[in-house]
């Protein structure tokens, strides 16, 4: 990458800060990082997202070969829904429900947070389409600002988002 396209890049992503969570998690250290799957259920933030796809039956597909790239909500994003949401959702008979929720914050393929600024959207596992903005070197997809990018598993690549995104 040239220096205009990496000096580009990084005023891009100035508004795209790693959480002190996130800090560090997006660079390989030397060990191979496992699937999306482990990646999110090694780090407390993600507690209720990997609640959610073990409700909805989604480990063992976010745990293949892929590769996936997945728009993942906070424990605090999961918060801000509407009071019970949440619990309704993670009810076994609202399992298509949440799957189709969790799907669309899933794209298929491994998408860098250097292709995400190039989109104006993108087609989800659910077959929905999100909206991708970046403003002022801001990234959003759908009402949802990406707070961390690049976490790398095994299997595709994590950017975390501060809100649950709703296909419509």
């Amino acid at each position: 990458m040239t220096l205009i396209r990496k000096s580009l890049l990084a005023v891009l992503l100035s508004g795209i800060v790693a959480t002190p969570a996130f800090a560090g998690h997006h660079e390989n250290d030397g060990k191979m990082p496992g699937t999306i799957v482990d990646v999110a259920a090694g780090n407390a933030d993600f507690e209720t997202l990997v609640a959610a796809v073990k409700a909805a039956g989604l480990v063992e597909t976010l745990s293949g070969d892929g590769p996936f790239t997945v728009f993942a909500p906070t424990d605090e994003a999961f918060a801000k829904l509407p009071a019970g949401t949440l619990e309704d959702l993670l009810k076994p008979e609202n399992k298509d429900k949440l799957a189709a929720i969790l799907t669309y914050h899933v794209v298929a393929g491994k998408v860098t947070a250097a292709e995400v600024v190039k989109l104006d959207s993108a087609t989800t596992v659910n077959g929905e389409t999100a909206d991708i903005t970046v403003l002022d070197g801001k990234v959003k997809v759908d009402a949802a600002n990406v707070t961390a990018t690049d976490i790398a598993a095994s299997n595709g690549v994590i950017h975390v988002i501060d809100a649950v995104i709703l296909p419509e």
